[in-house]
């Protein structure tokens, strides 16, 4: 079945989730609501959802992030995989009633970051990167009911879980093709307290970016593939 792909702008693209996602055999239902498109009342026909992130915030009056935070509740109902990266996140966090909000000193991460795996997100996934690639000034709280399963340093909820829905702040979908854009297009947000240099994005990826890959890949799989009560480390056994 496809998976539905929920995105922001016109030249946002699903990454390198997309890519595992077609590795695996997945057609991509690509969906912009901020330009009109609908979101489908129920998840039978698609095997997960995925809301990625964009420059707006969760927190905007715009119909379009209310409908989408609304939305979340039907594969949180249906218990379909949903995996919300940084807005998209932040969107699942507001969804559950958590807060969401800019750094209290103002700081931002914006460039390769250290996270760490709680014990439930190692018992989930043993391969946690350990520097992941961000971009936000806003972060969230971790949700009544959900598990923590990384934390950060500026912004300690870094990747939650509820059921099969996930939330992560950080994005392993970003190519190289797409670092390329965000830092030329997004090139003032590089001012920002916390954010690291152009160049620290580049040579820092030289460094961290094999590791985030693999366990991109090895996250989706098992996404798609178990139930919410099972763990990813059991299907590679």
């Amino acid at each position: 079945m496809p998976v539905l792909m929920v995105l922001h702008q016109e030249t946002s693209s699903p990454g390198r989730v997309g890519n595992a996602l077609r590795a695996l055999g997945h057609d991509l239902d690509i969906r912009r609501p901020r330009f009109g498109d609908s979101l489908p009342e129920t998840l039978e026909g698609h095997a997960g959802a995925v809301i990625f992130g964009g420059p707006m915030s969760a927190n905007d009056a715009d119909d379009y992030i209310h409908r989408e935070i609304d939305w979340i509740e039907v594969p949180l109902r249906e218990q379909r995989p949903f995996l919300g990266i940084c807005l998209g996140a932040q969107m699942l966090a507001k969804q559950l009633g958590a807060i969401v909000a800019p750094h209290p000193q103002g700081r931002a991460e914006i460039g390769y970051y250290p996270i760490r795996p709680t014990a439930a997100g190692l018992k989930l996934c043993p391969d946690w990167p350990g520097h992941v690639y961000h971009w936000h000034r806003e972060g969230f709280a971790c949700p009544v009911g959900c598990e923590l399963l990384a934390e950060g340093d500026d912004f300690p909820v870094q990747a939650v879980r509820v059921g099969n829905a996930f939330g992560l702040q950080f994005h392993p979908d970003v190519t190289y093709l797409m670092m390329h854009r965000w830092t030329t297009r997004g090139h003032d947000r590089l001012d920002s307290p916390g954010a690291c240099s152009r160049d620290r994005h580049f040579a820092d990826r030289a460094v961290h970016d094999a590791a985030e890959r693999a366990w991109l890949k090895h996250f989706i799989e098992g996404w798609l593939r178990l139930a919410p009560t099972l763990q990813f480390a059991q299907a590679a056994e």
